[in-house]
């Protein structure tokens, strides 16, 4: 007997036959620390109390990416649990929804997403503004706002960090989500304040007790305090990223589409920012991996110098005095909020805080971090039979993993680089993309640089150009809200039409080696000089002509279709769910 699709008000949107195939057929598990880890076993009493404790405080703040994701995200995951024990639709749906931690997200294959529930879709806007908010009356209240001359209010809507409601007086009002979602950033403080008190590293322990305050006291000025501490914590044994980032966001953006709004604004000097997610990332630091890494960190002096029209703009990475960048290899121990949306994809790598962040304006540091599970996580098997079918012979020895780390590597670098975000917020909803696009192309420019120094070799180098190559086959034609998938199909495009790239009759990529580089610096003076004119316009026509979708890609579609697409996720992390099981159990 089938089960019920109908919880509750709402419908099930898959039959359990649909999540079988879709879901168990075409998953990849990500595993992540487990308890018999070495890095684990090793680590000091109060280090292993304070890692509990640190992954109990980010299970507490997956709760506020759930509300600020979506309106129903909360509604519905429970209604799933409570039906779950009785009800195999249920039970399958709760761990599609636990994938893509929230009721709908894109699977890398369809350009629209999957949607769990009937009628429940996620928005432009997501959870930061109320739900059926029209563009045409966002705007109409931010003018009526300023012509009554309350800039602070617009401002505040117009903040990275608030939640948008409706008010009667106003039409709208913005509330910071510390005040929002107390309740949940208070558990995690809670969680931050015990860590601190049994952690080994005494720098650790202070940025937890500042982290923690950011948890309870509204104040961008407490995130800064604890961010420039974060930026300069090289050397721990315990990692805890508290992400901040306005992917997801596509309504406010819109703004830069508005000639009117956008002037309006810009008059009355009030910044516009895009609504942040909140994400924690908790692992534990590789030292060897780490030391990788650094060596590369040396050289970002001399890189930013090679530039192109680096005299156009101020990098604070060549006028500080000392290159500030930690950089750490991460073993991944639990992922919550954006980090855990495996949502067709999951990052690798991350460089933070981002410009916007006052702790980078007031020229703190940035930190770099790599995921070590998450790389490592790949059919070795299946992957040399998609080159088979999709790449020249020549090239299958010089696919490597090591090599892809190290374009990485260069990508992370690659955002600490160029024009800040002063140029790249003025390009509204393409910003994204063309930052990718940026820090990929600086990573590929600049790789033969430590070639030139000894540091990798000419075999290395080849790596590094054919697996980038390789690692751009995309499996759909990619959705507008994925930057990094649009910003691989524009290089395809780009270094395809200035000949770095060809293909054959049946469709198999050959990757010239001796032209990727100098390709690779025009695509990146197209990319630098867009920034710099703060022209979304400008933005936008250089994106329409590379992300181009053809019957050459629609060929690697198939062959990823023949091989069995795996385009669905699940993290499994053993050592923190026992960490995390006196939570759960209750």
């Amino acid at each position: 007997m089938a089960s019920s699709n109908v919880i509750g008000d709402y419908k099930i949107n898959l039959t359990e036959e649909e999540i079988d195939r879709k879901f168990n057929k075409e998953r990849t598990d990500i595993h992540l620390v487990s308890e018999d880890f070495e890095g684990y076993q090793t680590l000091a009493d109060g280090d292993k109390k304070a890692l509990a404790h640190l992954v109990k405080g980010a299970y507490h703040i997956n709760d506020v990416f759930l509300r600020l994701d979506h309106h129903k995200n909360i509604e519905l995951r429970d209604l799933l649990i409570q039906h779950s024990k009785d009800n195999p639709l249920a039970a399958k749906t709760l761990r599609f929804f636990n994938s893509f931690n929230g009721v709908e997200g894109l699977d890398g294959i369809r350009t629209e997403p999957i949607e769990l529930f009937e009628g429940v879709k996620g928005a432009d806007g997501r959870a930061f503004y109320p739900e059926g908010l029209e563009f045409v009356e966002f705007k109409q209240v931010l003018l009526k706002l300023l012509d009554k001359g309350e800039k602070d209010k617009v401002q505040k809507i117009l903040s990275n960090r608030s939640v948008v409601i409706r008010d009667e007086v106003d039409g709208l009002k913005a509330i910071d989500y510390i005040d929002a979602y107390s309740e949940e950033f208070a558990k995690a403080a809670d969680e931050f304040e015990k860590a601190a008190k049994v952690i080994t590293n005494k720098d650790f322990a202070k940025y937890l007790e500042l982290q923690a305050e950011a948890f309870r006291v509204a104040d961008p000025e407490i995130d800064c305090k604890a961010d420039l501490i974060w930026a300069e914590l090289q050397d721990t044994e315990l990692e805890l990223t508290v992400g901040r980032e306005d992917y997801n966001d596509r309504f406010t953006p819109k703004i830069f589409e508005d000639e009117e709004l956008k002037t309006r604004l810009a008059e009355e000097m009030i910044t516009v920012q895009s609504k942040d997610d909140i994400e924690i990332r908790v692992g534990l630091v590789n030292k060897r991996g780490t030391d990788l890494i650094l060596s590369f960190k040396e050289h970002m002096k001399d890189i930013a110098k090679l530039m192109p029209l680096q005299d156009k703009y101020s990098q604070a990475i060549i006028d500080s005095g000392e290159l500030k960048q930690t950089m750490v290899d991460v073993d991944l121990v639990y992922l919550s909020g954006d980090y855990r949306a495996l949502r067709g994809s999951i990052t690798t790598a991350q460089n933070l805080p981002n410009d916007d962040k006052l702790a980078v304006i007031r020229g703190g540091g940035r930190r770099n971090c790599y995921h070590r599970q998450v790389r490592m996580s790949y059919d070795k098997g299946r992957q040399q039979k998609i080159m088979e079918q999709l790449v020249d012979e020549s090239l299958h020895k010089y696919f490597d993993k090591e090599a892809e780390h190290l374009f990485v590597i260069g990508h992370e670098n690659g955002h600490s680089l160029g024009p800040d975000d002063s140029y790249k917020s003025g390009l509204g909803v393409y910003r994204h993309t063309i930052e990718e696009n940026k820090a990929n192309i600086v990573s590929i420019s600049f790789i033969d640089y430590y070639r030139d120094r000894g540091i990798i070799d000419d075999e290395m180098l080849k790596k590094v150009y054919v697996t980038w190559a390789i690692r751009h086959f995309l499996q759909s034609k990619p959705h507008e809200t994925k930057p990094h998938r649009v910003a691989d199909l524009m290089e395809l495009n780009y270094f395809t039409e200035r000949g770095a790239f060809s293909w054959d009759e049946q469709g198999k990529l050959f990757v010239d080696c001796d032209k990727v580089s100098k390709v690779a610096r025009e695509m990146l003076e197209d990319l630098v000089s867009i920034q710099l004119s703060k022209d979304a316009e400008k933005a936008k026509a250089f994106i329409d002509k590379y992300a181009i979708w053809g019957e050459r890609y629609e060929n690697i579609v198939r062959v990823y279709k023949e091989l069995g697409v795996k385009n669905y996720k699940e993290l499994v992390h053993p050592l923190a769910t026992r960490l995390l099981h006196e939570i759960t159990s209750n």
